[in-house]
């Protein structure tokens, strides 16, 4: 157990005779940044509301700096949270939503409006502290709800998807706004998102969960270059493993039919492994290249400044590339690796 920031360890989730968590154990370091992600219904929100004490625990433990919470209610946990419709009240200014909890603990007046104007300076709010939450854009509001959550000085700072109700292009810049802010405040902070990119570029260590069991935690570049298993690698790159095999000294996949060098980057202490294949480890080659494979373009999927083919390899095996916006759908196309995006897990 850690002694600062987060322990969660053992804990199952039951809501009647569903099981919504199976034994998670994980630890947030202090002052880190968690983001835990994963398909819909994994159970990231049930660990959040867990954690929160929104949900109960059928059994093992949370600690919050070494404190044991698990029978304490939310109230008694010293936690800031952002839901993820921001839940602020409607006749009250924004200055008056971030003091709220700080009235709740009856905090002195004085202290409150230090503590306020402190608030509004981080997430720069200050020309607005008089406005109502019908006059703020989606953005503005999301910062009240986490200055509100950030002036009780909590522990722990626990977000519900807190960029999911904006439309693309503002969850876009918001998002590094608020990577800027969360760094800035220096709290231990656990995220739910449903969005990979946004877990990547929040997250200083990213938690994905599937059917309610933690499947990897690690930072975003553990999980890009050594995903646990072909899950994780789908999940967050689109990716496919294929199985490999040496065969006469040289990488082997798809029963013998591709061979390549794989240079430096394949362990060749292994017998066999599983091939990552991302987007981005794929290039269209003549089709008298060496290490080449003749694929199918099953799918062109145009987006600005790149083109996403879904090539298939085979009856069981389709995967993605970028390239240039001029491949046909039917067309056969002949794929290989790049060398240096060579990766066995």
């Amino acid at each position: 157990m850690v002694d600062d920031g987060v322990s969660i360890q053992h804990v199952d989730v039951h809501y009647g005779e569903v099981q919504a968590l199976h034994d998670v154990t994980l630890a947030v370091g202090k002052g880190e940044v968690l983001a835990l992600v994963g398909p819909s219904g994994c159970g990231k929100s049930t660990l959040l509301r867990a954690v929160s004490g929104l949900a109960e625990i059928s059994s093992g433990s949370v600690a919050i700096d070494g404190r044991e919470v698990t029978a304490l209610s939310p109230a008694r946990r010293n936690i800031g949270l952002v839901p993820q419709n921001y839940a602020m009240f409607p006749h009250m200014s924004v200055a008056d939503n971030i003091a709220y909890g700080l009235r709740a603990r009856r905090i002195p007046k004085r202290a409150i409006a230090e503590r306020v104007a402190e608030m509004l300076d981080l997430t720069q709010l200050g020309p607005f502290a008089s406005r109502r939450p019908s006059a703020l854009s989606g953005g503005q509001r999301q910062r009240v709800a986490l200055a509100r959550a950030l002036a009780v000085d909590p522990d722990l700072v626990l977000m519900d998807e807190p960029l999911s109700a904006l439309d693309p292009q503002l969850r876009s810049g918001l998002r590094r706004e608020l990577a800027t802010l969360i760094s800035e405040a220096g709290y231990t902070t656990i995220i739910v998102t449903h969005d990979q990119g946004e877990a990547m570029a929040l997250g200083q260590r990213i938690a994905i969960l599937r059917e309610g069991r933690l499947v990897q935690h690690a930072t975003p570049e553990e999980l890009w270059n050594e995903p646990a298993d072909s899950f994780v690698a789908d999940f967050l790159a689109g990716a496919l493993m294929l199985d490999v095999a040496w065969r006469d000294g040289e990488a082997t996949a798809l029963d013998g039919r591709w061979s390549f060098d794989g240079g430096k980057r394949l362990r060749r202490g292994r017998d066999e492994g599983r091939l990552l294949l991302r987007p981005d480890s794929l290039v269209i080659v003549p089709e008298t290249q060496p290490g080449g494979i003749e694929a199918r373009v099953a799918n062109v999927e145009f987006a600005g400044d790149r083109t996403r083919l879904r090539v298939r390899l085979d009856e069981r095996h389709a995967c993605d590339v970028l390239v240039s916006p001029d491949r046909v759908i039917g067309r056969t196309v002949h794929v290989a690796l790049r060398p240096e995006e060579v990766r066995l897990v």
